[in-house]
């Protein structure tokens, strides 16, 4: 590989490569923080990062909500490049129903679902991203681009108006009709499979990067964001305790639900060492919020995103809706907020994410 080609990758994938070239397991790392403590797990070995803005750690029986800024001095590149690579195209792949999709061109790309827009910007190449879905919201530069509508309900006219050569999305995406109507006109429209295992973030690293030409460069990102998530599960395995653990979906008065089995949650709330309370209770899928579900579950820490628990007034909202008091949760006040698309999102950031959740359900580990 040429110096050339190498200054042009982002910082997070140029490190790997050199690790992996070099003949060394290619580990994340991070410059020291105050504070800061070590998971060792396996090979991987991922020091302890700051907690990101708005998430919660219960301490004290209340919910204390941090405003560090997460630093990993390696890994900076992952939402902010520092340069594009350069794709080799064309490229043909594969859409999540097994129909080959030719790409020929990445000048105007629009991005459709939070966590695929993630992972093209973790991979440097935001710079070819023309629009996004309103889903989107993270990285920032992602969140400032200008928006074609909502995932779930696009309209195949506004979209063409932007003339783009690549759609790319999640399994989310839709209603269908209107990716039949874009593919109709021309435009390659690739959906990629996003499963709810631990297995999607690197899956759809390297889906994505395929698409776009770069699939070194998606490689080493997805070795990284293993290395990542195993470690966190090496944490987890340590834990001597194992809390219930209840993720409620709620949106003001218009949606409360709790979460169960087969959920997004679950996955996350048993990778971390805890109990899904709601499975616990016998939801299945999201159920509407009752006192009867919150009881059966007796959920010792309750897990929402920050936009549901700002919708509901915070904690003291939350404790208003009947029956969440009547928990050990709700008695003890102990709330884990985080931003929607790192909880739930299943990208490059899901093994730090992992990670913060297990620290904050098992103190012993700290």
């Amino acid at each position: 590989m040429t110096r050339q080609k190498l200054t042009a990758l982002p910082l997070t994938i140029l490190i790997a490569l050199l690790i992996t070239a070099c003949g060394a397991v290619a580990t994340p790392t991070t410059a020291p923080l105050p504070a800061a403590t070590t998971a060792t797990g396996g090979a991987a070995t991922i020091p302890a990062t700051a907690a990101r803005p708005g998430t919660a750690v219960a301490t004290g029986g209340a919910t204390r909500t941090t405003a560090a800024t997460a630093t990993r001095s390696a890994s900076a590149a992952v939402g902010t490049p520092v340069a594009a690579p350069q794709p080799k195209l064309p490229v043909t792949v594969n859409d999540k129903n097994g129909k080959a999709v030719t790409i020929t061109d990445l000048s105007r790309v629009i991005v459709l679902t939070g966590d695929v827009a993630e992972t093209v910007w973790a991979l440097g190449m935001g710079g070819s991203v023309i629009a996004t879905d309103t889903s989107v919201t993270y990285p920032p530069e992602a969140q400032r681009a200008p928006k074609i509508g909502y995932m779930r309900t696009l309209a195949a006219e506004g979209i063409l108006t932007q003339r783009p050569s690549l759609i790319l999305g999640g399994e989310s995406a839709g209603p269908p009709e209107a990716l039949e109507q874009l593919r109709g006109a021309g435009v390659p429209v690739l959906i990629v499979a996003t499963p709810n295992t631990l297995d999607a973030p690197t899956q759809k690293i390297r889906a994505i990067g395929a698409a776009l030409g770069i699939p070194e460069v998606a490689e080493a990102l997805a070795s990284w964001t293993q290395a990542e998530i195993d470690a966190a599960r090496a944490l987890a395995a340590k834990a001597q305790t194992k809390p219930r653990v209840m993720f409620l979906n709620v949106r003001g008065n218009i949606v409360q639900q709790i979460s169960g089995k087969g959920a997004p949650a679950q996955l996350l709330i048993e990778a971390a060492g805890g109990i899904d309370a709601g499975t616990a209770a016998g939801v299945v899928g999201y159920k509407s919020i009752t006192p009867e579900a919150l009881v059966a579950g007796q959920p010792e820490f309750y897990l929402l995103f920050n936009l549901g628990l700002e919708s509901v007034g915070g904690v003291d909202g939350l404790l208003a809706i009947p029956g969440v008091d009547q928990t050990p949760a709700g008695q003890a006040r102990r709330v884990l907020r985080y931003e929607d698309q790192y909880l739930l999102g299943l990208g490059p950031r899901t093994g730090q994410m992992l990670r913060e959740l297990t620290l904050a359900l098992h103190p012993e580990l700290k």
